[in-house]
Protein backbone atom coordinates (compact mmCIF):
# COMPACT_ATOMS: atom_id res chain seq x y z
CA UNK A 1 0.00 0.00 0.00
CA UNK A 2 1.31 3.32 -1.07
CA UNK A 3 1.00 6.46 1.11
CA UNK A 4 1.28 9.89 -0.09
CA UNK A 5 2.53 12.58 1.79
CA UNK A 6 3.14 16.61 1.99
CA UNK A 7 5.57 18.04 3.71
CA UNK A 8 5.44 21.59 6.12
CA UNK A 9 6.30 24.61 6.29
CA UNK A 10 9.95 24.61 6.37
CA UNK A 11 10.35 22.54 4.17
CA UNK A 12 10.85 25.16 1.35
CA UNK A 13 13.92 26.57 -0.03
CA UNK A 14 14.94 29.19 -2.79
CA UNK A 15 14.49 28.52 -6.08
CA UNK A 16 12.45 24.76 -5.65
CA UNK A 17 10.11 25.61 -7.75
CA UNK A 18 12.39 26.21 -10.71
CA UNK A 19 12.78 22.83 -12.45
CA UNK A 20 8.83 21.82 -11.98
CA UNK A 21 7.40 25.10 -14.26
CA UNK A 22 9.46 23.90 -16.74
CA UNK A 23 6.89 21.08 -17.38
CA UNK A 24 4.30 21.35 -19.54
CA UNK A 25 1.46 23.24 -18.69
CA UNK A 26 2.84 24.10 -14.80
CA UNK A 27 3.76 27.50 -15.30
CA UNK A 28 0.28 28.31 -17.03
CA UNK A 29 -1.87 26.37 -13.79
CA UNK A 30 0.59 27.95 -11.41
CA UNK A 31 -0.53 30.98 -13.04
CA UNK A 32 -3.91 30.81 -12.83
CA UNK A 33 -3.75 29.91 -9.20
CA UNK A 34 -1.59 33.14 -8.63
CA UNK A 35 -4.22 35.44 -10.04
CA UNK A 36 -7.14 33.43 -7.95
CA UNK A 37 -5.47 34.28 -4.85
CA UNK A 38 -3.94 37.48 -6.03
CA UNK A 39 0.16 36.21 -4.78
CA UNK A 40 2.85 35.52 -7.44
CA UNK A 41 3.39 31.57 -6.87
CA UNK A 42 6.07 31.80 -9.85
CA UNK A 43 8.28 34.89 -8.54
CA UNK A 44 8.57 33.42 -4.95
CA UNK A 45 9.45 29.69 -6.23
CA UNK A 46 11.78 30.90 -8.29
CA UNK A 47 13.17 33.95 -7.77
CA UNK A 48 12.74 35.11 -4.10
CA UNK A 49 15.10 34.99 -1.45
CA UNK A 50 15.19 32.30 1.71
CA UNK A 51 13.94 35.46 3.79
CA UNK A 52 11.01 36.38 1.52
CA UNK A 53 9.76 32.74 1.38
CA UNK A 54 9.96 32.65 5.12
CA UNK A 55 7.09 34.69 5.40
CA UNK A 56 4.03 32.27 6.50
CA UNK A 57 2.06 33.79 4.27
CA UNK A 58 3.86 33.22 1.21
CA UNK A 59 5.64 29.66 2.24
CA UNK A 60 2.35 28.17 3.01
CA UNK A 61 0.44 28.64 -0.32
CA UNK A 62 3.72 28.11 -2.54
CA UNK A 63 3.86 24.84 -0.39
CA UNK A 64 0.78 23.48 -1.15
CA UNK A 65 0.89 24.51 -5.11
CA UNK A 66 4.51 22.62 -5.13
CA UNK A 67 2.68 19.43 -3.55
CA UNK A 68 -0.28 19.45 -5.79
CA UNK A 69 1.88 20.26 -8.72
CA UNK A 70 4.81 17.30 -7.97
CA UNK A 71 1.61 15.39 -7.67
CA UNK A 72 -0.45 15.77 -10.56
CA UNK A 73 2.88 15.61 -12.91
CA UNK A 74 3.34 11.70 -11.58
CA UNK A 75 -0.46 11.57 -12.81
CA UNK A 76 -3.79 11.75 -11.69
CA UNK A 77 -4.31 10.76 -7.94
CA UNK A 78 -7.23 8.17 -9.06
CA UNK A 79 -4.44 6.44 -11.50
CA UNK A 80 -1.32 7.13 -8.99
CA UNK A 81 -3.69 5.17 -6.62
CA UNK A 82 -2.58 6.10 -2.72
CA UNK A 83 -4.35 4.07 -0.40
CA UNK A 84 -3.73 6.18 2.62
CA UNK A 85 -2.53 10.27 2.00
CA UNK A 86 -1.90 12.70 5.29
CA UNK A 87 -0.37 15.77 5.38
CA UNK A 88 2.40 17.80 7.97
CA UNK A 89 0.88 20.97 9.55
CA UNK A 90 -0.05 23.08 6.39
CA UNK A 91 0.72 20.04 4.34
CA UNK A 92 -3.02 18.90 5.32
CA UNK A 93 -4.61 21.13 3.14
CA UNK A 94 -2.19 19.36 0.39
CA UNK A 95 -3.75 16.20 1.20
CA UNK A 96 -7.29 17.18 1.44
CA UNK A 97 -6.90 17.90 -1.89
CA UNK A 98 -5.08 14.49 -2.57
CA UNK A 99 -8.35 12.99 -1.12
CA UNK A 100 -10.55 15.52 -3.01
CA UNK A 101 -11.96 16.98 0.16
CA UNK A 102 -11.08 19.87 -1.35
CA UNK A 103 -10.67 20.75 -5.30
CA UNK A 104 -7.45 22.71 -6.11
CA UNK A 105 -8.72 26.19 -6.10
CA UNK A 106 -10.33 25.48 -2.85
CA UNK A 107 -7.71 24.02 -1.13
CA UNK A 108 -4.87 27.15 -2.53
CA UNK A 109 -7.75 29.94 -1.32
CA UNK A 110 -7.99 28.14 2.15
CA UNK A 111 -4.53 28.05 2.34
CA UNK A 112 -3.86 31.73 1.22
CA UNK A 113 -6.05 32.65 4.34
CA UNK A 114 -4.67 30.49 6.86
CA UNK A 115 -1.13 31.89 6.16
CA UNK A 116 -2.26 35.34 5.97
CA UNK A 117 -4.03 34.56 9.49
CA UNK A 118 -1.59 33.23 11.02
CA UNK A 119 1.01 35.38 9.76
CA UNK A 120 -1.18 38.09 11.35
CA UNK A 121 -1.16 35.92 14.69
CA UNK A 122 2.09 35.53 14.66
CA UNK A 123 3.06 39.38 14.54
CA UNK A 124 1.79 40.16 18.11
CA UNK A 125 4.92 38.49 19.97
CA UNK A 126 7.89 37.43 18.30
CA UNK A 127 7.68 33.63 18.66
CA UNK A 128 9.36 30.90 16.83
CA UNK A 129 10.29 27.23 17.21
CA UNK A 130 13.08 24.83 17.21
CA UNK A 131 13.45 20.99 16.73
CA UNK A 132 15.56 19.20 19.28
CA UNK A 133 16.95 16.27 18.13
CA UNK A 134 17.21 12.80 20.11
CA UNK A 135 16.46 12.40 23.91
CA UNK A 136 13.34 10.22 25.41
CA UNK A 137 10.13 12.04 24.26
CA UNK A 138 8.57 12.20 27.60
CA UNK A 139 11.43 13.60 29.48
CA UNK A 140 11.82 16.38 26.82
CA UNK A 141 7.81 16.91 26.71
CA UNK A 142 8.14 17.87 30.43
CA UNK A 143 11.36 19.76 30.26
CA UNK A 144 9.81 21.71 27.89
CA UNK A 145 6.58 22.50 29.84
CA UNK A 146 8.74 23.66 32.80
CA UNK A 147 10.29 26.38 30.05
CA UNK A 148 6.95 27.18 29.08
CA UNK A 149 7.32 25.86 25.80
CA UNK A 150 4.56 23.75 23.82
CA UNK A 151 5.76 20.36 22.09
CA UNK A 152 3.97 21.70 18.86
CA UNK A 153 5.31 18.87 16.79
CA UNK A 154 5.65 15.32 18.09
CA UNK A 155 7.39 14.21 14.87
CA UNK A 156 8.58 10.97 15.73
CA UNK A 157 11.93 9.05 15.19
CA UNK A 158 13.18 11.06 18.32
CA UNK A 159 11.88 14.43 16.98
CA UNK A 160 9.83 16.67 19.03
CA UNK A 161 9.70 20.48 17.45
CA UNK A 162 8.95 23.08 20.69
CA UNK A 163 7.17 26.37 20.18
CA UNK A 164 7.35 29.80 21.83
CA UNK A 165 8.76 32.75 22.77
CA UNK A 166 12.32 33.97 21.49
CA UNK A 167 13.52 33.91 24.93
CA UNK A 168 11.88 30.35 25.96
CA UNK A 169 13.79 29.35 23.00
CA UNK A 170 16.47 30.78 24.12
CA UNK A 171 16.34 29.02 27.58
CA UNK A 172 15.97 25.81 25.77
CA UNK A 173 19.12 26.30 23.85
CA UNK A 174 20.72 26.60 27.23
CA UNK A 175 18.78 24.14 29.42
CA UNK A 176 18.46 21.02 26.85
CA UNK A 177 16.77 18.30 28.17
CA UNK A 178 18.22 15.08 29.17
CA UNK A 179 19.87 12.94 25.95
CA UNK A 180 18.71 15.97 23.48
CA UNK A 181 22.15 16.13 21.40
CA UNK A 182 21.00 19.49 19.10
CA UNK A 183 18.55 22.19 19.31
CA UNK A 184 17.95 23.62 15.90
CA UNK A 185 16.02 26.47 14.91
CA UNK A 186 13.28 26.43 12.37
CA UNK A 187 12.62 28.74 9.25
CA UNK A 188 9.32 29.76 10.22
CA UNK A 189 8.04 32.62 11.39
CA UNK A 190 6.26 32.03 14.35
CA UNK A 191 5.03 29.55 16.79
CA UNK A 192 2.85 27.49 14.94
CA UNK A 193 0.37 24.81 16.78
CA UNK A 194 -0.02 27.02 19.70
CA UNK A 195 -2.29 29.06 21.72
CA UNK A 196 -0.42 31.91 19.93
CA UNK A 197 -2.34 30.64 16.81
CA UNK A 198 -5.60 31.05 18.82
CA UNK A 199 -6.64 34.44 16.76
CA UNK A 200 -6.03 32.81 13.37
CA UNK A 201 -8.16 29.92 14.12
CA UNK A 202 -11.65 32.10 14.12
CA UNK A 203 -10.31 33.91 11.12
CA UNK A 204 -10.23 30.10 9.03
CA UNK A 205 -13.20 29.08 10.16
CA UNK A 206 -14.96 31.70 8.69
CA UNK A 207 -13.09 31.14 5.49
CA UNK A 208 -13.63 27.75 5.40
CA UNK A 209 -17.51 28.57 6.31
CA UNK A 210 -17.97 29.34 2.36
CA UNK A 211 -16.25 25.88 1.08
CA UNK A 212 -18.19 22.94 0.56
CA UNK A 213 -15.86 19.70 1.48
CA UNK A 214 -16.23 16.01 0.16
CA UNK A 215 -15.76 13.00 1.81
CA UNK A 216 -12.48 11.46 1.32
CA UNK A 217 -11.87 9.38 -1.58
CA UNK A 218 -9.27 7.43 -0.09
CA UNK A 219 -8.25 7.06 3.85
CA UNK A 220 -6.92 10.53 4.95
CA UNK A 221 -4.59 10.68 8.43
CA UNK A 222 -5.12 13.23 10.39
CA UNK A 223 -2.50 15.61 12.53
CA UNK A 224 -4.49 16.46 15.40
CA UNK A 225 -4.55 12.19 16.47
CA UNK A 226 -3.00 10.20 13.71
CA UNK A 227 -6.15 8.60 12.96
CA UNK A 228 -8.13 8.53 9.85
CA UNK A 229 -11.42 10.62 9.05
CA UNK A 230 -14.04 10.02 6.97
CA UNK A 231 -15.91 12.85 7.03
CA UNK A 232 -14.61 15.55 4.55
CA UNK A 233 -17.08 18.00 6.70
CA UNK A 234 -14.52 16.39 9.66
CA UNK A 235 -11.53 17.03 8.02
CA UNK A 236 -12.48 20.53 7.38
CA UNK A 237 -13.30 21.37 10.97
CA UNK A 238 -9.80 19.77 11.88
CA UNK A 239 -8.14 21.98 9.46
CA UNK A 240 -9.30 24.93 11.13
CA UNK A 241 -8.33 23.71 14.47
CA UNK A 242 -5.35 22.30 13.79
CA UNK A 243 -3.76 25.49 13.35
CA UNK A 244 -3.66 25.91 17.35
CA UNK A 245 -3.13 22.30 18.22
CA UNK A 246 0.32 20.14 18.22
CA UNK A 247 0.98 18.25 15.16
CA UNK A 248 1.27 14.14 16.17
CA UNK A 249 2.86 12.93 13.17
CA UNK A 250 4.36 10.17 15.21
CA UNK A 251 0.62 9.18 15.26
CA UNK A 252 0.48 9.77 11.62
CA UNK A 253 3.12 7.34 11.30
CA UNK A 254 2.02 4.43 13.70
CA UNK A 255 -1.67 4.48 11.36
CA UNK A 256 0.12 3.82 8.47
CA UNK A 257 2.10 0.52 10.13
CA UNK A 258 -1.00 -0.18 10.93
CA UNK A 259 -3.02 0.01 7.80
CA UNK A 260 -0.34 -1.71 5.80
CA UNK A 261 1.80 0.96 4.19
CA UNK A 262 5.07 -0.78 1.60
CA UNK A 263 5.95 2.80 0.52
CA UNK A 264 5.81 6.31 0.97
CA UNK A 265 5.97 9.05 -1.44
CA UNK A 266 6.69 12.61 -0.23
CA UNK A 267 5.55 15.02 -2.77
CA UNK A 268 8.03 18.77 -3.62
CA UNK A 269 9.82 19.87 -1.94
CA UNK A 270 10.00 16.68 0.14
CA UNK A 271 12.77 15.28 1.85
CA UNK A 272 11.61 15.99 5.68
CA UNK A 273 8.78 13.42 6.24
CA UNK A 274 11.12 10.33 3.95
CA UNK A 275 13.80 11.32 6.83
CA UNK A 276 11.32 10.30 9.74
CA UNK A 277 9.92 7.36 8.42
CA UNK A 278 13.58 6.22 7.01
CA UNK A 279 14.06 5.67 11.11
CA UNK A 280 10.58 5.15 12.39
CA UNK A 281 9.14 2.62 9.49
CA UNK A 282 11.77 0.31 9.09
CA UNK A 283 11.19 -1.93 5.49
CA UNK A 284 8.77 0.79 4.00
CA UNK A 285 10.13 2.39 0.65
CA UNK A 286 10.50 5.90 0.68
CA UNK A 287 10.73 8.24 -2.03
CA UNK A 288 10.67 12.64 -1.89
CA UNK A 289 9.97 14.07 -4.91
CA UNK A 290 12.92 17.18 -4.98
CA UNK A 291 12.62 17.29 -8.48
CA UNK A 292 11.16 16.15 -11.71
CA UNK A 293 14.44 13.90 -12.10
CA UNK A 294 12.66 12.06 -9.06
CA UNK A 295 9.32 11.25 -11.36
CA UNK A 296 10.84 8.08 -12.91
CA UNK A 297 11.82 6.55 -10.39
CA UNK A 298 8.39 7.63 -8.14
CA UNK A 299 6.41 5.57 -10.61
CA UNK A 300 8.38 2.70 -10.59
CA UNK A 301 7.23 2.90 -6.59
CA UNK A 302 3.60 3.41 -7.86
CA UNK A 303 3.55 0.59 -10.25
CA UNK A 304 4.85 -1.91 -7.06
CA UNK A 305 3.31 -0.36 -4.51
CA UNK A 306 -0.16 1.31 -5.54
CA UNK A 307 -3.74 0.32 -4.97
CA UNK A 308 -5.18 -1.79 -7.96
Amino acid sequence: MLVLVAPGQGAQTPGFLTDWLALPGAADRVAAWSDAIGLDLAHFGTKADADEIRDTSVAQPLLVAAGILSATALGDISEIGPGVVAGHSVGEITAAAFAGVLDDAAALTLVRRRGLAMAEAAAVTETGMSALLGGDPEVSVAHLERLGLTPANVNGAGQIVAAGTMEQLAALNEDKPEGVRKVVPLKVAGAFHTHHMAPAVDKLAEAAKTLTPADPKVTYVSNKDGQPVASGAEVLERLVGQVANPVRWDRCMETFKELGVTALIEVCPGGTLTGLAKRALPGVKTLALKSPADLDAARELVAEHAQA
